[in-house]
């Protein structure tokens, strides 16, 4: 029964697609299946598996369940999100040119600018809130649009339907980070989006104990293609990282209704602050991007990031802090802080940053689903202390 049924609600298809009970014991989660190979019944017969380095059975559970929240054909999984924008770069060869969101997490501009331009593809940073700045950046050597939406850190909006016709008009492929709302809030391929990819260490895992990274495909040479480089390069997602993230999945949709609820609710009280200059969250009326975002995202969701004027202050303010955490990441259950300049984008160039509005004054903060009036407590004795 269940193996035939067609899940029509997002929190019915967390639960379940992917995820039948196990058929040998009937047991209602996924086995972590802990082995490096499997035994074959003759030369060229097996059950379907052949080494861990190709397929898992817990990794292909994980791998259906994404494919089916984010409405896609394949998913792959790896180590990291890194390795998975790394898998997403092996589309292209030597000569060819992306146009990239100028406005992203400096992890995926490290890994341009200082690794795959050595081996011959370039790179355009454009601001892609603007599509027609999109469609200029676009060449006949561009085999690639990437964007962020909302951006990290700046919560940019993008409208991800009018630059997926704008790159699909030239014949290239858009992806997407969709990491910042997960999707439960945000549905890019229904938008026109040819690839997703996650951070499943973020909001997917959603417990902060696990690191993983996923390409979502919408074409069969996406699988075909994504497949052999798991197979190739090895950066795949261990099984028992892949079990924690199933076990997050499932919680999806109750986590991310109280991540957006309490978002809402914080940047209301930051934005009306004595202390706090600007407050950048696509769910204020006064954010130049609200309206895109009301249109194409399901809630605002609980990332946001706030100017305090300078770094003594930004110091200020995080050591302060009692429940709230100053560390890199986001996602988690727990509410984290994270100083934008000196952790994630501290791969860029000061020129870089103060190009894009990250001033050492900015704090990221990936809101938890703690009592809310718990957050807006820490956060409001904290900003009392700032000069």
């Amino acid at each position: 029964m269940h193996a035939t049924m067609a899940y029509q609600g997002f929190s019915t298809k967390a639960i379940h697609a992917g995820q039948e009970p196990d058929e040998l014991t009937g047991a209602v989660n996924v086995p972590v299946y802990l082995t490096s190979t499997y035994q074959q019944q003759e030369i060229g017969k097996n059950k379907g598996w052949e080494y861990a380095r190709l397929d898992n059975p817990t990794r292909s559970a994980l791998e259906e369940s994404l494919a089916e929240l984010e409405g896609g054909t394949s998913g792959h999984v790896f180590g990291s999100g890194m390795a998975a924008i790394a898998a997403l770069c092996t589309m292209m060869k030597a000569g060819d040119h992306v146009v990239c969101s100028e406005n992203i997490y400096g992890g995926t501009v490290r890994l341009f600018d200082k690794i795959f331009v050595h081996y011959g593809l370039t790179f355009t940073y454009v601001d892609a809130g603007d599509p027609a700045k999109v469609e200029a950046a676009i060449t006949p050597a561009t085999k690639l649009v990437h964007i962020e939406s909302p951006t990290n850190p700046m919560m940019s909006i993008v409208d991800i339907a009018a630059v997926a016709g704008v790159a699909h008009r030239h014949g290239v492929e858009l992806s997407i980070d969709n990491t910042f709302l997960s999707p439960y809030l945000q549905r890019p391929i229904e938008l026109g989006a040819d690839i997703v990819m996650h951070s499943t260490t973020k909001f997917l895992n959603g417990h902060s104990d696990g690191l993983g990274g996923v390409l979502i495909g919408t074409k069969p040479e996406h699988k075909e293609r994504f497949e052999f480089v798991q197979k190739c390069t090895g950066g795949i997602l261990a099984p028992f990282d892949c079990y924690l993230v199933l076990r997050g999945i499932k919680t999806l949709a109750l986590r991310m209704r109280q991540h957006d609820a309490n978002g809402r609710v914080v940047a209301e009280f930051l934005s009306k602050h004595p202390k706090v200059k600007q407050v950048f969250y696509p769910g204020l009326p006064s954010h130049p991007g609200h309206a895109i975002a009301a249109r194409q995202q399901k809630g605002f969701g609980s990332m946001m990031s706030f100017e305090l004027g300078s770094k003594e202050a930004a110091n200020a303010f995080v050591r302060s802090l009692k429940l709230c955490y100053l560390a890199e990441s986001l996602g988690g259950v727990e509410t984290l802080v994270s100083h934008s300049a000196s952790m994630t984008h501290a791969a860029m160039t000061q020129e870089q940053r103060d190009a894009l509005g990250i001033t050492d004054g900015l704090i990221r903060l990936s809101v938890g689903c703690e009592d809310v009036e718990d957050i807006l407590a820490d956060l409001g004795q904290a900003l009392v202390g700032i000069e």
